[in-house]
């Protein structure tokens, strides 16, 4: 089991910045594709970004490739989601995720709970 726990969400206003944090506890970290999703009120759950095992990695969807950077922390078991330019159509609820493959994660094995993104105009 993977427990996935997220922070860093809150209010921002447009054009402002936001960090995400997910700390990862239970097997070993670096052995899974760490991503993020969001998901908006009334859409379906979507693909944000993920890093690979070694972190060197990265996968973006292409309309936050710029604006979004994710890292990760192998060391502290702790993925981050740093958001620049934010923009009312950010808001979503933003997961974080654990995929057993290195490479883009079509499969998720974890989600956490979600934390709460909410750009003002």
């Amino acid at each position: 089991q993977v427990q996935l726990v997220e922070s860093g969400g809150g209010l921002v206003q447009a054009g402002g910045s936001l960090r995400l944090s997910c700390a990862a506890s239970g097997r070993t970290f670096s052995n899974y594709t760490m991503g993020w999703f969001r998901q908006a009120p009334g859409k379906e759950r979507e693909f944000v970004a993920a890093v690979g095992w070694s972190g060197l990695n990265k996968y973006y969807k292409a309309s936050m490739k710029g604006r979004f950077t994710i890292s990760r922390d192998n060391a502290k078991n702790t993925v981050y989601l740093q958001m620049n330019s934010l923009k009312p159509e950010d808001t979503a609820v933003y997961y974080c995720a654990a995929s057993p493959h290195d490479g883009y994660p079509h499969a998720i094995d974890y989600w956490g709970q979600g934390t709460q993104v909410t750009v003002s105009s």
